[in-house]
């Protein structure tokens, strides 16, 4: 790899802003190393305030992978869903634009380049984060009535939701999941369809440093 490339999975992304909108290729998640399980489950923790700093891609990368990356040959996932349906879609907002998750090609594939992270919740602190997940279901995708539809992507959610908590725990970074959206508005600039609903959302970004500028 060259000093240019290894450079470039060092720079944030919000550092690209400035540029169109294109596809992401992420680098290889690093999925060795980090805290022991046990130590990451005492250290999960909600916060919600967060410092300026942005993610870099590598970090990026390792979060969505750690979330609902895929894990085996056969393509099956870090987290589990109702008969492997997978219906689950993680967008990830930032201050450059949003973006979906593509597991399968290590990706992020561009929805807008706007920055929609004061829409990613109804909380002041959400726009502050450096990234804010959107965990929207494909319910056209499961079987049975909108009920329990709902209710199988509520549970798949919540295995990826806290995949992303331990993650973060792993790796001192500052995380909360939050059930409070404005669906309607996010969902019409996410273009979603009608089947495509959001049940979280999740802010993930560096803890704020207590005493900043005294």
């Amino acid at each position: 790899m060259s000093k240019h490339s290894l450079a470039l999975l060092l720079v944030p992304l919000g550092l690209m802003a400035g540029q169109d909108l294109k596809p992401v290729a992420l680098p290889t998640p690093q999925t060795t190393g980090g805290k022991p399980l046990m130590q990451a489950l005492k250290e999960r923790k909600s916060v919600r305030e967060f410092g300026p700093e942005q993610l870099s891609r590598q970090v990026l990368s390792n979060l969505l992978w750690a979330a609902w990356g895929i894990n085996r040959d056969d393509g099956r996932r870090t987290a589990p869903s109702a008969s492997n349906r997978q219906e689950i879609d993680v967008y990830a907002i930032m201050a450059e634009g949003a973006y979906v998750y593509d597991a399968k090609a290590n990706a992020l594939k561009p929805v807008t380049r706007t920055d929609l992270r004061k829409l990613a919740g109804t909380q002041a602190y959400v726009a502050d984060a450096a990234v804010n997940l959107i965990y929207v279901a494909d319910t056209s995708t499961l079987g049975g009535d909108e009920a329990g539809k709902l209710a199988t992507a509520n549970a798949d959610t919540g295995f990826i939701a806290e995949n992303a908590y331990l993650f973060c725990a792993s790796e001192g970074l500052a995380v909360v999941v939050r059930g409070s959206v404005d669906r309607a508005a996010l969902g019409k600039a996410l273009n979603l369809r009608a089947e495509q609903r959001i049940i979280l959302a999740q802010s993930v970004g560096y803890p704020k440093k207590s005493g900043a500028g005294r």
